[in-house]
């Protein structure tokens, strides 16, 4: 699978935070459960898009604005409650809910996902944007390309930027999400794996969770070191 054009590194804004180190710091749950949250945005116009804004969504908002960015949207890979809010394991979980009632912008997720958004996150239906496979979305001049990868939960989706792909819970450095939860399908997620298997070599992997020791590692050495990939 291709990437999408070169943007420029002094306009495209990306950061990679962990919780419980650079959000979510003193939340012992946040902490063990290690996810990522991201950032995407154009430096020109200091807009961004927080993908999977979870645990504390204060100390996102106020991560980006150190770098001079504003949040005008949100980026879902998908509905779990580690990942956009909710309930989990008995605890409850800041999430999109609360990020809109600091700012009022559209939540993008894929349209198999949304019924599970809506019963899962708190949020209606007139704040997510439904999307299809293959969509484009926009932030200032940077051109996010959205790619469906169910299997994990129905609508689950992967983000390609400027030779980052921004996997969620599809993919890990280390295996992949799991397939035993509701709205999980072991036979989508293997096509899912079928397809990032075509995503190029050099393109660079940022998970959902850190659960390696790397934060993020090329395409081309997670297809010949996780045994998700053996035989495809």
């Amino acid at each position: 699978m291709a990437t999408d054009a070169g943007i420029d590194d002094d306009r495209l804004y990306f950061r990679q935070m962990l919780s419980g180190r650079d959000f979510a710091v003193g939340n012992p749950f946040a902490t063990q459960m290690v996810n990522f949250a991201y950032a995407i945005g154009d430096r020109s116009t200091g807009e961004c898009l927080l993908v999977d804004p979870a645990w504390n969504v204060g100390d996102l908002i106020e991560r980006v604005g150190d770098d001079g960015m504003t949040v005008v949207g949100v980026l879902a890979t998908h509905y779990h409650a580690d990942h956009v809010g909710g309930s989990i394991m008995g605890h409850d979980i800041e999430g999109v809910a609360a990020l809109l009632e600091r700012v009022s912008c559209p939540i993008h997720v894929q349209s198999d996902e949304v019924e599970w958004m809506e019963r899962a996150s708190g949020v209606g239906a007139d704040h997510l944007v439904p999307h299809s496979p293959g969509d484009v979305v926009t932030v200032g001049d940077v051109e996010i390309r959205l790619v469906h990868t169910p299997g994990h939960t129905p609508g689950s989706q992967c983000f390609l930027v400027d030779g980052r792909l921004v996997a969620g819970d599809t993919l890990f450095l280390d295996g992949c999400g799991r397939t035993d939860l509701p709205g999980s399908d072991p036979t989508a997620m293997a096509e899912s794996l079928r397809l990032l298997h075509r995503v190029d070599d050099d393109v660079v992997l940022f998970p959902g969770h850190r659960y390696s020791v790397a934060s993020c590692a090329t395409m081309g050495s997670v297809k010949q070191s996780n045994f998700v990939f053996d035989g495809l």
